[in-house]
């Protein structure tokens, strides 16, 4: 898996977790987050619901996955 997609199934992840752009995030609650969505749905499931929401609601979706990458990349560069 390349390291851009693994960034993008991490970002689908965290979309979907309960997580919100409110709350107060370390990068562990951000990792923590991204393993129980992916434990959850599988990586199959985190895309399904991420394109739901979309064809849902593509007006609060962007920028919950503009969100979501911003987020995981932080997250897992501190990390790196």
């Amino acid at each position: 898996m390349t390291g851009q997609i693994l960034e993008c199934a991490r970002a689908e992840a965290l979309f979907v977790s309960n997580v919100q752009r409110s709350d107060v995030m370390t990068a562990d609650t951000i990792r923590s987050a991204v393993r129980l969505s992916v434990r959850r749905h599988g990586t199959r499931g985190c895309a399904e619901l991420v394109a739901h929401e979309f064809g849902e609601h593509p007006d609060t979706a962007v920028g919950r996955m503009t969100w979501a990458l911003r987020t995981v990349r932080g997250a897992y560069t501190t990390a790196a």
